[in-house]
């Protein structure tokens, strides 16, 4: 069994073959999906999915990329939204400097009350960093976000950061990346950090792992993040994925 923490099923890269590919991976052993969003559309989407099938949840926020037109009446709907029962997470929220627009400001702003909102509502948070580490931590750690917990999906950087954001009690997406022969860092960073830390993630349809990396990626892409996860920490396979699916049940406070 095996718990995806992060994935976009809503996507248009899945428009065509969504509600086939969602049951069979049912079958090969996906047993949880947390749908994110990136944006008030997609966070729309991700409900849809999760109201669909079972073994999906919901994370409903708005990804730095796309907060120059968030409004405050956007917030409102999140506030409102975040109640829905199969809603588990706020995100995907953060900062991302990678790009010049949104203006940075403009991304502070927006992560800072989509923060609240986390707070408000007591839900961990899904965070994207990108290129803005030592802003996302402090703002982070200035916010109180390790009183909900979260996790930093898609951790890109050191083991210096990853330290400081283990010690806020957040958790750490890992991916593909993992496989890449460039994901030298990464693989530093899995083998420095605890066990009971990691998410397994795909961010499909994005980053697949080798021997997949260009292609459309999915979730039955995660045994190949799993096996090289085991190979870093010299443990089994089987208790990558049974510790993984322990880390995200209780972050995600599910029981089921």
């Amino acid at each position: 069994m095996i718990f995806e923490s992060h994935a976009h099923y809503d996507d248009e890269a899945f428009q065509k073959d969504v509600h086939q590919l969602i049951p069979y991976m049912k079958e090969q052993g996906i047993s949880y999906i947390i749908n994110i969003g990136a944006s008030i559309a997609s966070s729309k989407g991700s409900l849809e999915l999760s109201a669909v099938y079972p073994h999906v949840y919901a994370a409903l926020g708005v990804h730095p990329s796309e907060t120059g037109t968030l409004t405050e009446e956007d917030i409102q709907w999140l506030k409102e939204h975040l109640r829905v029962e199969k809603v588990v997470a706020l995100g995907e929220i953060g900062l991302d400097y990678y790009w010049d627009e949104p203006d940075r400001k403009i991304q502070q702003h927006w992560f800072q009350r989509q923060m609240e909102l986390a707070l408000e509502s007591k839900l961990p948070m899904v965070i994207h960093s990108r290129d803005a580490a030592h802003d996302t931590y402090q703002m982070m750690k200035e916010a109180g976000a390790d009183k909900v917990g979260g996790v930093v999906h898609c951790f890109s950087y050191g083991k210096e950061m990853a330290r400081d954001f283990l010690n806020l009690d957040y958790h750490l997406g890992i991916g593909g990346v993992i496989t890449f022969k460039n994901g030298k860092k990464l693989r530093e960073v899995v083998e420095y950090m605890p066990l009971n830390r990691i998410l397994l993630e795909t961010d499909s349809p994005y980053l697949s792992p080798e021997p997949n990396r260009g292609k459309r990626n999915n979730s039955l892409n995660l045994t190949f993040v799993a096996k090289e996860i085991a190979n870093l920490k010299q443990v089994s396979y089987e208790e990558v994925l049974a510790v993984t699916m322990e880390n995200a049940k209780k972050l995600f406070r599910m029981e089921n």
